[in-house]
């Protein structure tokens, strides 16, 4: 008796236990490549004076900091990434979707265990005089009360269930990875938003500024054209010059006003719950010099975009199993028991138990190619997914290339921008001084200005560049989000 037992156990789990059909998910290998740019970049030129004209230097193999943007030292950044993590409404439906991912999984792995349901019900009946009395009841006015429990098991002996299951835990992960992209990308572009803003808001000042300095120099010409030591020329000139200035203000504060607005969405609020005090100065910012240069077989793993490309590919993988599956033979076994009475305190009385056992097998034989035209479309699907996961990696490469040569190139720039402000300022104290001698016509002075101005609204933007392409660098790492581990 006991080895028929042990047998009939072994049968059971060898059936429940069988071979799961369809490809057996590996993550793809690491890739051959050992650099992003066909010269490496490890280091940037230094890109003048001041905070941010430093020289950066990249360590091949660094790790991103979970916390990277505490290196540009500015507690207001710090502010306003924290009010984003906790209050953006994006990042919140994303995290909501996670959620909604992962009970999805779990409710999927219910299909391995029996159902099992009772049910209980009662009823008050009348037969016809005309028919024989119902048995054991010598009214034709009587009761039934019924109550059973029924247990349902479908045999997974092609790993169909198991499948579906492995299909949807890679959802979860690939929901998993994208709420993740979702958050680094939230605060880069925090980040870059308020860089932004403070170049901006130093180009304003600056715009103010110069229309100051053009208000002051015409009543300077106005007055000398009143004691004959100024042409009207001269004056008309400067009005025009001073129109110019002013004309040019009002875009510069109309982009400020929306980067403001953007800076409140991104942080969960409206434009009229930002209240002053969140204000970024280029001057106080520090630029982080020592930057990671992740390893691109390390990326393929701290890329949340990339790790959400390889988790779809696994769902395809196992889709394929799945319709595999659906094609095959399956088994189901059943049992009920239960008791019927006309009385609840006799129900489960011996006369009055009942009880079954069942088994049925399926096998699909025609179905309009239906089956077979969905494993197709799986296989179809994983190479899709394939080809996705191999876009994934690419465009990730050329994401970091790309940061690269805009860092290297933004330390030129910049160092370039410093020199021609400075130049020109230079260039307006001489051409200020020829004038006052005679020695040349107030068209100098007015040209030399507005180069002055344009260099140094270009080099406000340069520096907003350095700073806002640093932190490009750290996105396109993988934003640290799996530093610890």
């Amino acid at each position: 008796m006991n080895r028929r037992r042990i047998t009939a156990a072994a049968l059971l789990a060898s059936l429940t236990a069988g071979c799961a059909v369809g490809p057996d998910f590996h993550p793809p290998g690491a890739p051959a490549a050992s650099g992003y740019t066909p010269r490496p970049i490890t280091a940037t030129a230094a890109a003048g004076s001041g905070p941010l004209g430093a020289a950066q230097v990249l360590t091949p193999g660094g790790a991103v900091a979970a916390d990277w943007w505490a290196q540009f030292r500015s507690p207001v950044l710090d502010a306003l990434i924290a009010a984003a993590l906790a209050q953006n409404s994006d990042l919140a439906a994303a995290q909501a979707a996670v959620r909604v991912a992962r009970e999805s999984w779990l409710a999927q792995r219910g299909v391995l265990f029996p159902q099992i349901d009772a049910g209980a019900s009662t009823s008050r009946n009348k037969s016809s005089n005309y028919l024989a009395p119902v048995p054991n009841v010598p009214s034709s006015i009587f009761s039934i009360q019924t109550a059973q429990v029924n247990v349902g098991y479908t045999l997974d002996l092609f790993g169909g269930n198991r499948r579906v299951i492995e299909q949807s835990r890679a959802q979860y992960d690939a929901q998993r990875f994208q709420a993740e992209a979702t958050r680094i990308t939230l605060i880069n572009t925090v980040a870059a938003t308020a860089f932004q803003e403070a170049a901006l808001r130093a180009e304003v000042e600056a715009q103010t500024q110069i229309i100051g300095e053009e208000h002051a120099l015409l009543a300077i010409l106005e007055r000398q054209r009143d004691v004959g030591q100024a042409a009207g020329a001269d004056v008309l000139a400067q009005q025009a010059a001073l129109a110019q200035a002013e004309a040019g203000l009002p875009p510069l504060q109309k982009a400020l006003a929306q980067q403001q607005d953007l800076i409140a969405y991104l942080t969960g609020r409206s434009p009229a719950q930002v209240a002053g005090g969140e204000e970024l100065d280029l001057a106080g910012l520090a630029l982080p010099v020592a930057l990671p240069l992740t390893l691109p077989a390390a990326l393929v793993r701290q890329r949340p975009d990339i790790r959400a490309a390889e988790a779809n590919l696994h769902a395809a993988s196992a889709a394929v199993g799945v319709a595999l599956a659906a094609r095959l033979p399956g088994i189901t076994l059943s049992a009920s028991g239960g008791g019927v009475s006309n009385s609840w305190s006799n129900l489960l009385a011996a006369p009055n138990t009942f009880w079954s056992l069942g088994a049925g097998l399926t096998q699909p034989i025609f179905e309009g190619g239906t089956l077979l035209h969905r494993q197709r479309a799986a296989e179809a699907a994983l190479d899709a997914a394939k080809a996705q996961y191999r876009s994934a990696v690419l465009a990730a490469f050329q994401n970091v290339a790309d940061t690269l040569h805009a860092l290297a190139l933004d330390a030129d720039a910049l160092a370039a921008d410093q020199a021609a402000r400075q130049s020109a300022a230079a260039s307006l104290a001489v051409a200020e001084r020829q004038y006052r001698d005679g020695a040349i016509p107030f068209a100098g002075v007015l040209a030399a200005q507005q180069t002055l101005a344009q260099a140094r609204q270009t080099e406000l933007q340069a520096e907003a560049a350095r700073l806002t392409d640093t932190a490009a660098l750290f996105q396109a790492l993988g934003g640290g989000w799996n530093s610890g581990g």
